[in-house]
Parts: structure tokens; sequence; C-alpha cells
């Protein structure tokens, strides 16, 4: 990666939401700031401390376009209608598979379920639902991916990076009348 001199490798904004604070680590590349990660808060696990776990040395630092970026993660945790874009985010540190399965997540639209299986079979993948589930359990861009969009084939809800009780409130924000199973 090219930087600045001086410029830390990785940076990190944070913002308050309805569901705890929300964490961005982004990189300042040649093409400005986009997120390489993007930390919800769960159970046990503040993003704060995903952060320097997993991008030790990284520096709160605040760019207009991050800011901005927050903001509307913010509004979208609210219940807003956000749509976000795949231009603002280090897909290319995904391995090719995941860069898959992501690019068909951000088709399920606001209001809509999908689940692992559909999308394996939209990739031409028929039995890799669980490598489609496994894709979206890692995925680094929660929120502006929306995986909290995909359901088990059973019904039920899966995993989701900021737990059960999120993932529940974010479908029914998005008007999907959910059983929590």
């Amino acid at each position: 990666m090219i930087r600045k001199t001086g410029a830390p490798a990785h940076c990190f904004s944070m913002r308050c939401s309805p569901f705890g604070p929300v964490a961005a680590v982004w990189s300042a590349a040649h093409a400005g700031p986009r997120v390489v990660r993007i930390f919800l808060s769960s159970p046990g696990r503040p993003p704060a401390k995903s952060v320097a776990k997993f991008f030790p040395g990284a520096q709160a630092r605040t760019s207009p376009k991050i800011e901005a970026l927050l903001e509307r993660i913010g509004n979208f945790l609210e219940g807003k209608s956000v749509t976000f874009g795949l231009g603002e985010i280090r897909l290319d540190l995904c391995s090719p598979f995941q860069r898959k399965v992501l690019r068909a997540q951000c088709g399920v639209r606001r209001g809509r379920l999908s689940t692992y299986r559909s999308i394996a079979d939209r990739l031409g993948n028929r039995g890799a639902s669980r490598a489609v589930g496994a894709a979206l359990a890692a995925n680094p861009f929660p929120i502006l991916i929306p995986c909290h969009r995909t359901i088990r084939s059973d019904g039920a809800l899966g995993g989701y990076q900021g737990g059960r009780k999120m993932k529940t409130a974010l479908l029914k924000m998005e008007g999907n009348d959910i059983l929590t199973s």
C-alpha cells in the first residue's frame, strides 16, 4: 500500500449509534480513504477492543469522507433508508470467493430476505451454502454490505457480528417480520 510519510497504515473513527458504538477502520490509499473493516458493538465485545486486537497501532483520525460514511451508518441504524456503494470499501482485501458472495449480498434490497442457499445458487455453486455462510460470517463490512438480510433456509436467523438481537431489530426496522427461533 502506498502511503504518505508519517501516515499510519490504518486509522479508525468511531460513532455512537442506537446499537452502541460503531468503528470504521480505514486506510488512506492512493484513491483516498476507504474502509478496511467495520466493527459493530456486540455483547461482550466493544468495537474499540476489536480495533486494538485486529489493527494494533491504528490511530484515531478523522476524514470528511469517513465521517460522512459514519453519519450514513448512524442514519441507517436509526431506521432510515440509506444505500452504500462498494467504492467506499477495500473489497480487494477479501478472497475472490468472498468478493463474489459479498457482491451477491449487495443485491438483497431493504425489506427483502435471502438465504445462504439462494446466494450459493445465484453464484452457480448449489452445494456451497456453508461456504456462503462462512463468507458472510466473516463480512468485514456489516451494514455497508447488508449480511443481516440473509437467513438460514429453515427460517432461523443465523449469526451476525452485532448479535441476534441487533439482527432481529435491523430486519424489523426494514419491514421484515421475523420469528426469533
